[in-house]
């Protein structure tokens, strides 16, 4: 993933283009591995985010 701070709504869109890419007929393998291998990243970050958020609201209910 790049140095510069991907949003969670950036990294969703990207899912969605490359389910979009996936999906297509036109792909040759290759790029299938690519595609995969950064959707991974892409999860993974959304993931992360959202457990971020999941944690900060916890915090504040504890408050």
């Amino acid at each position: 993933m790049s140095k510069k701070k991907l949003s969670y709504q950036a990294a969703y869109d990207e899912l969605q283009n490359i389910c979009e890419q996936l999906e297509s007929e036109e792909i040759d393998v290759d790029q299938i591995t690519e595609l995969v291998k950064r959707a991974n990243e892409l999860v993974k970050h959304c993931q992360d985010r959202l457990r971020g958020i999941e944690k900060d609201l916890s915090t504040v209910a504890e408050a």
